[in-house]
């Protein structure tokens, strides 16, 4: 049985300042001891939640998409997060899947966060993101995403096999709603009998919004193997494939599903 080991970082970030945010991000990433496969950064790591789309968007052969090209290839690993990118005239909160070889995924957020006004100034994605890895499938998803289960339900295969096994949410999740964030990333691995993997952002962004991170990875019962408050860490986990399936070999349950599209 196969294994998989991901690296969470859980970081402050400057306001708005890319380059600040860039060379913080790379000497964590350079510096993590362990042998890991993917690191999974905060949603708009490069900015904060920044709602300046036509100050610090960039295109998709742009400064920071360059710079996690050098860092996966030079770390030797998958790195994964969510930038401000500007495609036709429109804006999009864009997750980037980034390759060692320097090929990459995209998922553009589905779920604009309207209460923070980000669906004035940003287009809402369409298409969710399922990647592969060493036969391990994962969903990638942002923030916002996680209050819409349909959003992150399995989908009914033709061989009755899971659609994917590790879901990951990237975010700036605030500390006042950190109660839904913990309880909705256990509920999203118990429905799904997947891992879950949420990642967030600690420290005060520029609307003075304070961000405890509680980064967690759940396994597919619902059962926390990790989760940190207010500080800043870089944590690895190897997760086992071969408890994954035993979990859904003994409680067989998304066979029972009900059966939907998504449009």
């Amino acid at each position: 049985m196969s294994s998989l080991t991901i690296t969470t970082i859980q970081t402050n970030l400057t306001w708005e300042d890319k380059q600040a945010n860039l060379s913080m991000l790379g000497e964590k990433i350079l510096s993590i001891p362990d042998k890991t496969e993917i690191v999974v950064l905060p949603e708009m790591f490069s900015t904060g939640f920044s709602m300046q789309p036509k100050l610090f968007a960039e295109r998709m052969d742009g400064g920071t998409v360059t710079w996690m090209k050098n860092i996966s290839h030079q770390k030797k690993v998958i790195l994964t997060g969510s930038i401000i990118i500007e495609e036709d005239g429109k804006y999009y909160n864009r997750l980037i899947w980034m390759l060692p070889n320097g090929s990459f995924g995209v998922y553009d957020k589905r779920h604009l966060f309207a209460y923070a006004k980000e669906d004035d100034h940003y287009t809402a994605g369409n298409k969710r993101l399922i990647a592969s890895v060493k036969g391990w499938k994962i969903n990638l998803q942002v923030c916002y995403d996680l209050r819409f289960p349909i959003w992150a339900r399995q989908q009914p295969q033709e061989n009755n096999e899971a659609e994917y096994d590790v879901l990951i949410y990237v975010a700036n999740w605030p500390e006042k709603r950190s109660v839904a964030w913990k309880t909705l990333l256990q509920a999203r691995a118990i429905e799904n009998q997947s891992y879950v993997v949420g990642v967030n952002r600690v420290g005060n962004d520029g609307n003075d919004i304070y961000h405890n991170g509680s980064s967690s990875v759940i396994d597919p019962l619902g059962e926390i193997l990790y989760q940190v408050y207010d500080d800043e860490d870089i944590f690895t986990i190897t997760l086992e494939k071969e408890k994954l399936n035993e979990v859904r070999n003994r409680f067989p349950f998304l066979k029972d599903a009900d059966d939907f599209t998504l449009l």
